[in-house]
């Protein structure tokens, strides 16, 4: 079964990189899973599978992936955010004073200067209605977008070498 990263990338389950990749069943079922607890969970809480995907797509466009970030993009549509994405994919930072303007505001603090992050930027996003757990699922989902555009791109520079 191909999973996200096969998908975008056109990974073929039985080519040599798909084998490859295959050598570590345990790295490839866990990012995976991280992916759909994070993104599209069953009891997605006080974040909703629109929010999460409106962070996704920010992060995602923060780090220069455009092939992620129409996935992404894809994904808040599905969950019925299609309204948001002009506020998401806007430069700059994000204006104004509501729930998605916060967590865009966050999102863009944790994943371009996690150091900065303080006790303040947590307490606006509580004002916002969220608990401590959707926060930290915000937080989480924020720091593996990264994490899945290093690996995308780790495979995009094998694909150059190697066969699909």
């Amino acid at each position: 079964m191909a999973d996200l990263i096969d998908s975008l990338l056109g990974i073929a389950p039985d080519s040599p990189l798909g084998a490859l990749r295959r050598r570590r069943p345990e790295a490839l079922r866990h990012a995976e899973g991280a992916f759909r607890e994070l993104l599209l969970p069953e009891d997605p809480g006080g974040l909703s599978r629109a929010e999460r995907a409106a962070l996704a797509l920010r992060v995602a466009l923060k780090e220069g992936d455009a092939a992620l970030a129409a996935r992404f993009r894809a994904l808040l549509v599905a969950a019925g955010g299609a309204g948001m994405a002009a506020e998401v994919e806007a430069p700059g930072a994000p204006q104004g004073e509501g729930r998605l303007a916060a967590l865009l505001r966050y999102a863009d603090k944790v994943a371009l200067a996690p150091e900065g992050t303080t006790r303040a930027d947590l307490d606006a996003l509580a004002a916002m209605g969220l608990t401590s757990r959707d926060i930290v699922a915000a937080t989480q989902l924020i720091a593996f977008v990264p994490y899945q555009v290093r690996a995308i791109a780790g495979l995009r520079a094998m694909l150059q070498e190697m066969p699909r």
